[in-house]
């Protein structure tokens, strides 16, 4: 089968190795190095793999194509809105670093497609199932701004407060996902609990930002932090705020999203 890859970072070429190894014919485009159309490079691809930055994806769909499937890697995004008017949509995500897959290690993954566990099929990858696209996509998202409480926080993994923690913000996810119409149960999978507890620790990005924050209140990221950019999605309206979500809450309150 021959896929297209939007977005040839780190995450997109672990990912496009399995599809490799599995005998998949591969065509990559990075909208940050790449000068050409979309459509004028994934004309005649069977399916989509899109592993693009949050940022970027509102400016990426409307480009595709949405008469053949496409699946969603991309951590970061609050909602299936943007896919509405495709035919067919699966998403792939849970606590695994590339750098973990392209070393081969065992890495636990949730998927919304038995065609998913076919199609990235190797002896180290571990799939827990789901049908709740939406679900995975706010896990993916929320898991990167709570773990910027837990790096302002200081928790160590392992320690009681940070097991405390987690086991909170989980409950409070379930309710988050709950009011934005997907299922609650989507948090125990390997997307949630576990992907948000390899978050709130280091070396995660957000967690070191949160860090860096708590010493100075006014430090800047120079790379992406993801956690920020849903954040900044939240506090404008994105999604249901409800009123049990205290963590969530608390973190708005530290009004570091700047303009």
């Amino acid at each position: 089968m021959k896929i297209g890859v939007i977005g040839a970072g780190s995450f997109g070429t672990a990912l496009g190795g399995i599809l490799e190894a599995n005998g998949h014919e591969l065509v990559y485009y990075d909208p940050a190095i790449t000068d050409k159309f979309i459509n004028d490079l994934l004309w005649d691809v069977e399916m989509v793999l899109l592993v693009a930055p949050s940022f970027a994806v509102p400016s990426i769909v409307p480009e595709l194509q949405t008469n053949i499937p496409l699946i969603i890697a991309t951590k970061g995004l609050l909602s299936d809105n943007l896919f509405a008017g495709f035919k067919d949509v699966m998403a792939i995500s849970g606590p695994g670093f590339a750098d973990d897959i392209k070393a081969k290690k065992d890495t636990y993954l949730t998927i919304t497609d038995d065609r998913l566990a076919e199609l990235f099929k190797a002896d180290y990858l571990h799939f827990d199932r789901t049908k709740d696209v939406k679900g995975v996509l706010m896990c993916g998202a929320l898991k990167n701004v709570y773990a910027i409480k837990a790096g302002f926080l200081g928790l160590k993994s392992g320690t009681p407060e940070h097991e405390q923690f987690i086991k909170e913000v989980a409950e409070e996810m379930e309710i988050i996902l709950l009011a934005n119409s997907a299922m609650r149960d989507t948090v125990k999978h390997f997307c949630g609990v576990d992907d948000l507890r390899l978050t709130c620790n280091y070396p995660s990005r957000n967690y070191e930002y949160g860090a860096k924050l708590h010493d100075d209140p006014n430090y800047k990221p120079e790379k992406t932090v993801e956690g920020l950019s849903a954040l900044k999605r939240i506090v404008n309206g994105e999604i249901v705020v409800p009123d049990e979500a205290n963590h969530l809450k608390q973190i708005i309150g530290m009004n570091i999203i700047g303009d």
